[in-house]
């Protein structure tokens, strides 16, 4: 018998793993601030919907990979992730039944905690970065944030259970 719901821990660990080699594709020069925040975007679906199957000890974890792969101070990442994945876990029944728009502008919100909290570390460490460091993530990451959600939803409801 079982007890609840299986979770597709391969297709969680999938995703992040495509969403961290997106995340470190070289880009050109021009398009580099416009980089979608690949890993805070599946990271929030993920415990959107799946709260118990991803927790923030997984975005701990993702955080850390990111600042090993990025060369960033570490725990950066791993903190900002921590934060909105803690926040996600605590209103995901909220946002799980939002429609498209106001879902959206939830992930607006978590994504511009995330975009606070890296500027916030960036200061305390003096590492400094113009704007549009910052705002263009967060613009092509809420643009992106429907395409992405009905991807993964795709993949979460093809996944056999427990796989």
């Amino acid at each position: 018998m079982s007890d609840g719901p299986r979770v597709p821990y391969l297709s969680i660990l999938g995703t992040l793993i495509v969403a961290l080699m997106l995340t470190m594709m070289p880009l050109p020069e021009a398009a580099r601030p416009f980089r979608p925040d690949w890993l805070a975007l599946v990271l929030v679906f993920w415990v959107m919907m799946l709260p118990r199957g991803i927790s923030v000890g997984a975005a701990w974890m993702a955080g850390v990979v990111l600042d090993v792969a990025q060369g960033t101070p570490l725990g950066q990442h791993a903190l900002a992730l921590c934060v909105i994945a803690a926040v996600t876990a605590r209103f995901h029944l909220q946002m799980r039944v939002f429609p498209v728009s106001q879902m959206t502008a939830a992930v607006l919100a978590l994504l511009s905690l995330y975009q606070f909290l890296l500027f916030w570390i960036n200061g305390v460490a003096g590492v400094t970065a113009p704007a549009v460091a910052y705002w263009g993530p967060l613009i092509t990451g809420t643009i992106l944030w429907p395409i992405l959600s009905v991807v993964l939803s795709g993949i979460r409801y093809r996944t056999p259970a427990g796989a």
